[in-house]
């Protein structure tokens, strides 16, 4: 710093010494006069200096940075080095970024960055074909504006992205795609989408075979517990080891006509035509009704308590809730032990409608919890198999509960009982009619 204003203030004070002898010997006309003009031709140099600078900037990619004398001369040298530093990181950001757009570009799914307003602000190759964008055209739109499926829309709506969404017919025919969002720096989304048409052929191919298994099952099934009944009913027959057999098909045919119910049951829940016939629900009356067929399935065994602290309807579809709630009630009465607590709920949990069965039977370990609903998962394999159960009546409920946006929680601990709950959006709350608000009281 002190040497600049050293080499800056050396010829003014040169200028002002050279003044004053001029003051000695001409007079202080003729200093001030030759002090002015020195000043004069120092300001126009210093003028030019800034006009070339001043050129420069105007289009500082295609001009060379100015040389000048003096402290221009250092200043020049300095803002040159900067520029040519700037110019080789600026190359460098370039190739880092051709070089992520190139990787991108290689991943087997499309990836495009949205900001908080869902408009896109990168895209690579194969989400412009997944999603029917041109990457120079649309930058700055909103997806929304371009991917127009319903469900699409509805599912950047709702703003949870914990779980996939499968978009089927997605800008063009027989593609089904498997989209999800990933939230990142601040408000900005990672929008991947990845075709899983393939699996979804896969997919259909295995449920076909099992509905159309299930539907070839059944009316032998129904043919042969039939005939096991007529020949359990016969009066001559006396072989008590006959009868025993008898029976045990009889419990083994009717075993497997549940089996056949619960997979045509998941089959036509999983089947992606099958849309969801919405209607107005009276939960409570549901309920009731519930209740009772669990006290007789119970047969005294249990206490089982229906508590009402939720009066509102629900929008969805009767017999799939009826069959959601009635298999949870069910299996707390199949794994509660005789003279055990259960208390069958609706309530809300804060706007959000919920059902809930407690129970104070077995309990289940925590590393079995997240694999409750997968189909034929059973903790204790002989356990399942004496109580009666299927090993898909959880699948089934998770399946309705999807259907209906809601989730399925999963509490419990062993040897201190279960909660299973149904907690469905708020959106799906309906204010009681006024009739049905008199039949609930």
């Amino acid at each position: 710093m002190f040497d600049f204003w050293r080499r800056a203030l050396f010829l003014p004070l040169a200028l002002l010494l050279l003044s004053l002898l001029v003051w000695a010997t001409a007079g202080a006309l003729s200093a001030t006069l030759f002090f002015s003009i020195f000043l004069l031709i120092l300001l126009v140099f210093h003028l030019r200096q800034l006009e070339a600078l001043d050129y420069w900037l105007a289009d500082s990619n295609g001009r060379a940075v100015p040389d000048g004398p003096g402290l221009w001369e250092e200043i020049f040298a300095r803002l040159n080095k900067m520029v040519r530093q700037h110019r080789k990181e600026y190359e460098q950001r370039v190739a880092a970024l051709q070089h992520m757009e190139q990787a991108t570009s290689a991943l087997p799914e499309g990836v495009a960055i949205l900001d908080e307003a869902y408009r896109i602000e990168w895209c690579n190759p194969l989400a412009e074909q997944h999603f029917g964008l041109d990457s120079k055209r649309d930058i700055g739109q909103q997806i929304t504006y371009l991917a127009r499926q319903p469900e699409f829309v509805q599912y950047l709506a709702m703003h949870e992205f914990s779980e996939p969404l499968v978009l089927s017919g997605a800008r063009q025919d027989g593609l089904t795609l498997s989209i999800k969002l990933i939230p990142y720096g601040g408000n900005n989304l990672l929008l991947i989408s990845r075709d899983i048409t393939h699996l979804e052929r896969i997919e259909t191919m295995r449920r076909d075979f099992v509905a159309n298994v299930s539907h070839e099952l059944r009316t032998p099934l129904t043919v042969v517990n039939g005939f096991v009944e007529t020949l359990h009913d016969m009066p001559n027959l006396e072989n008590s080891m006959a009868r025993r057999a008898l029976q045990l098909m009889g419990e083994q045919t009717h075993r497997m006509e549940r089996l056949v119910d619960d997979l045509l049951t998941l089959s036509k829940l999983e089947d992606t035509l099958n849309v969801l016939q919405e209607e107005a629900v009276e939960v409570s009356g549901l309920l009731r009704s519930l209740h009772q067929e669990g006290q007789s399935l119970s047969a005294e065994k249990h206490t089982l308590r229906l508590e009402l602290a939720n009066s509102c309807a629900l929008l969805g579809n009767a017999d799939e809730l009826r069959s959601a709630f009635g298999n949870l009630i069910s299996n707390a009465i199949r794994y509660t032990p005789q003279g055990g607590e259960i208390l069958v709920s609706w309530h809300e949990q804060g706007e959000q409608p919920v059902f809930s069965v407690q129970d104070s039977g077995i309990g289940i370990s925590p590393q079995h919890i997240s694999r409750l609903t997968e189909r034929f998962y059973r903790v204790d394999t002989s356990r399942s198999r004496e109580t009666g159960g299927t090993g898909l009546g959880l699948a089934i409920v998770k399946h309705i509960a999807s259907r209906h946006q809601a989730r399925l929680d999963i509490t419990s601990e062993e040897g201190k009982g279960s909660t299973f709950s149904i907690v469905f959006p708020a959106s799906r709350r309906l204010p009681l009619r006024a009739e049905e608000a008199i039949a609930t009281e």
